[in-house]
């Protein structure tokens, strides 16, 4: 359990709008298939835990405030907002209104209270700003809110982003663009790609009411959040129990130093005798774990949902740094009884031909479908059967310095969790370590820490 000083709240110092320091001359940017589904969804709530600064705290403030402004230079969306044209289609209108920036203390909680318990403590969820905002608000409120909050022996920063904007590999590349800007660097060369011109621009309507959508999952739920690390010599034990091999941990270590160097959604190591990537194994071996915790009949069928980057599968493929959504949820569909009886390979393999086969083609039917029946991204556990992964280990989140070393912690917000929610994370180390943030029912949750085969792969288990 946390400390008692971990659940107390946060105190709002200031908040302040900041505004690019140039003024934009992108034109309007039309939502795309993948953007407007995320319309119904809450604000992308990201951060990073940091040791205190060797420099007062009212310093920092006013450091990140004017790097803020600069880096807004550069996405010139995130300080824009969203406009509905008479037609029905949505835009983001580039018109500088800003963002916000919160400054908060909470100088009674420790970086202990925020990383030192078992199921992580509700006091992350006030480390972040617009809490719980579902995205279609983008177009009365800013897209991007920045909170910074002082800690006892630390800072936490935090980001709510507007789900519509961006998705992960956007989000992180604002993030990582912020930290280069706050700690000097003079050239960046990571430039999104604002274009508008790929299969994903529709001429379809997604008509909503006049309200606004509301989001498909029950927000109050009970729930538990846990971060379940797993080392790259756990990872490796697992892949290899998985493809059925020896380890042989000297060439594993240089294939994965390789494989650090490329931009894939997830990370994947292949070898001769086998194509199932340790991302995935790690996936199979969750959803066995939960479905066995979850104690449902063998009929009931289960659902592990999967969110893949397409860039890189559209022909022609979209830039790596395109600014927006281009994901797209591969959902994988199994009875209990099939995973209870079949090894981890066979659900790893369920998992592997379903990724493997979301080619150019399959994106492009997607679109299609969505064309043809426009709606929002219907998140949410629906049937109790349910396992969605969202994240991915490949992001560069612990590159995050701004200026006085990288992160201790990364933390996600409230925002659009629910009972089989899970995200990816990079472990601290690096190397090819995952951090698997996962969200269950209480009941669930028990039954995943008694789960002997999920468990010996935990580190620190």
């Amino acid at each position: 359990m946390p400390s008692a000083a971990a659940t107390t709240h946060v105190t709002l110092n200031s908040k302040c709008t900041i505004s690019p320091s140039e003024k934009s001359s992108l034109p309007d940017l039309k939502l795309s298939v993948s953007d407007l589904p995320m319309l119904s969804v809450h604000y992308i709530q990201k951060g990073c835990l940091f040791t205190r600064p060797p420099f007062p705290i009212p310093q920092l403030v006013s450091l990140l405030k004017i790097n803020l402004s600069h880096t807004l230079t550069r996405f010139p969306p995130l300080a824009g907002r969203f406009v509905t044209d008479p037609n029905g289609y949505v835009y983001i209108t580039c018109n500088d209104d800003g963002v916000d920036f919160v400054h908060a203390t909470a100088t009674h909680i420790c970086i202990r209270d925020v990383i030192g318990s078992i199921d992580v403590p509700h006091c992350v969820n006030e480390f972040f700003p617009l809490d719980r905002t579902v995205s279609y608000r983008g177009h009365f409120i800013p897209l991007l809110a920045v909170q910074v909050t002082e800690l006892a022996d630390g800072v936490f920063i935090g980001c709510a982003v507007n789900h519509s904007v961006t998705d992960g590999t956007s989000f992180w590349n604002f993030f990582n663009t912020f930290a280069e800007v706050s700690r000097g660097v003079k050239r960046i060369v990571r430039q999104p790609d604002f274009t508008r011109d790929s299969v994903l621009i529709s001429n379809s309507v997604l008509k909503l009411p006049a309200d606004g959508p509301k989001v498909t999952f029950d927000g109050d739920a009970p729930l538990r959040e846990r971060i379940f690390s797993f080392s790259w010599e756990s990872i490796q034990r697992l892949k290899a129990k998985t493809n059925n091999q020896k380890l042989n941990f000297d060439a594993e270590i240089n294939i994965v130093k390789s494989m650090e160097k490329q931009n894939n959604d997830h990370l994947k190591i292949k070898t001769e005798s086998a194509e199932i990537s340790s991302f995935q194994s790690l996936c199979a071996l969750l959803w066995r774990a939960v479905t066995r915790a979850r104690k449902f009949p063998s009929s009931k069928m289960t659902t592990f949902r999967m969110a893949v980057n397409c860039r890189h599968r559209l022909q022609p493929k979209l830039n790596p740094l395109y600014f927006g959504n281009a994901i797209q949820s591969i959902p994988t569909y199994v009875s209990a009884g099939d995973i209870l009886s079949h090894d981890l390979r066979w659900c790893a393999e369920q998992l592997n031909k379903n990724v493997k086969a979301h080619d150019d083609v399959m994106v492009r039917k997607f679109v299609n479908d969505w064309e043809n029946d426009p709606r929002c991204f219907p998140l949410g556990n629906f049937d109790g059967a349910m396992l969605t992964m969202g994240s991915s280990p490949r992001f560069p989140m612990y590159e995050n310095d701004f200026g006085w070393g990288r992160p201790v912690a990364v933390r996600s917000g409230r925002a659009n969790k629910f009972d089989g929610k899970i995200s990816a994370f990079p472990g601290r180390k690096g190397g090819g370590s995952v951090d698997l943030e996962v969200i269950l029912s209480p009941e669930t949750m028990e039954g995943l820490e008694s789960d002997t085969e999920f468990m010996q792969f935990v580190t620190g288990f």
